[in-house]
């Protein structure tokens, strides 16, 4: 039997899927400290673990715990989009996409590369 958790790894800015400690998903994430939202722009999980429900699972962790923090959400991504349709719960806790957020995410990314 496998041992399946969820954690956020805020070195990488992603919440992860492990299974006994290997990473087989991810939520990842750029926050705009200033603005205290947290940006979702990828979400996947590994081919073979498809169909078990963990990128739901791992949906509700990463999105309860940016809540938690007093983090607003901002959903760039598709799959936490469709996550938040289906519950409705958590519109109070949202912010649209705008140009500004997908500016901020393009930097975060360029950033790394350079790193």
């Amino acid at each position: 039997m496998t041992t399946i958790t969820i954690s956020n790894n805020p070195q990488r800015r992603r919440f992860e899927v492990l299974d006994a400690g290997t990473v087989i998903g991810q939520a990842a994430y750029v926050d705009d400290v200033g603005a205290g939202q947290r940006i979702f722009y990828h979400t996947e999980i590994n081919e073979e673990y498809g169909g078990r429900g963990l990128a739901g699972v791992l949906a509700a962790q990463a999105l309860d715990e940016t809540i938690a923090a007093g983090l607003t959400i901002v959903p760039v991504c598709p799959y936490i989009k469709k996550y938040l349709g289906k519950h409705p719960g958590y519109a109070a806790h949202v912010v649209p996409s705008a140009p500004a957020h997908l500016r901020l995410v393009s930097a975060s990314l360029a950033q790394r590369v350079r790193q």
